[in-house]
């Protein structure tokens, strides 16, 4: 049993080093404290993985995996989206706070990783490894190497937290979170593509994303510019 702890412990952790999860669990680290984001990501990856535990000992079923893998990629464009864009206005003013970063924090993160999971390589990893092991040696050995791998992850959001202005985050977040969600679409439609091509694809999206947005901030900022041009010279004229 001890074996095929450290063997589940080992394949998931390798599995997950790059993985979006990791990406994700980097975003939320910027949004909310540690221990909530840790809690959720060790409460969501329990529940996956006995359930992939239990498909691939128990009942050798399959999931709808293409169809949540939509799902997931269509909520996480909408977070992006909704994050960069309660985030936009005037750069002197402290941002306000998305509605998404003051939801319960551990239900958001919860929710966004039994998501991300389903249907994810390391839960037909977990699977495979349940066919011809001890279930909850296996259970136990991928919920551990999973956390630990995005507690990494986790550790280096704290670290960029400390050194980077609110509305930074907050447009990091978002643009991540868009990284993401094109990700999964991509693997989920073109599943033959190879990683570097469906990573090519998926940061696109975040690019021209931000390039809009810089364009929106020039223009109001030349606006503004404008506009104080403007009642300067009416000022002056008065003044005469």
């Amino acid at each position: 049993m001890i074996a095929t702890i450290g063997l589940a412990i080992g394949i998931v952790f390798l599995a997950e080093l790059g993985d979006k999860s990791q990406l994700m669990a980097l975003t939320f680290a910027l949004r909310y404290r540690w221990w909530v984001v840790l809690g959720g990501i060790t409460a969501a990856t329990a529940s996956v993985h006995i359930l992939s535990v239990a498909i691939g000992h128990f009942l050798g079923a399959a999931l709808p995996t293409t169809a949540i893998a939509w799902f997931a990629a269509v909520t996480f464009l909408a977070v992006g989206v909704w994050t960069l864009r309660e985030l936009v206005g005037d750069d002197e003013e402290e941002p306000a706070p998305s509605r998404f970063a003051t939801a319960a924090p551990f239900f958001v993160v919860l929710s966004a990783f039994l998501l991300a999971e389903l249907g994810d390589r390391t839960m037909f990893a977990t699977a495979a490894l349940a066919t011809d092991n001890n279930w909850a040696a296996v259970w136990l050995g991928s919920t551990i190497g999973m956390v630990v791998a995005d507690a990494l992850a986790i550790a280096a959001g704290i670290l960029l937290g400390k050194h980077l202005p609110e509305r930074a985050i907050g447009f990091g977040s978002g643009l991540l979170f868009l990284f993401i969600g094109t990700l999964t679409a991509v693997n989920t439609a073109t599943p033959e593509a190879g990683l570097v091509t469906a990573i090519g694809i998926a940061l696109t999206v975040p690019a021209v994303a931000g390039a809009a947005l810089w364009w929106l901030r020039t223009r109001r900022i030349s606006e503004e510019m404008a506009v104080n041009s403007t009642d300067e010279g009416r000022r002056v004229g008065e003044q005469h």
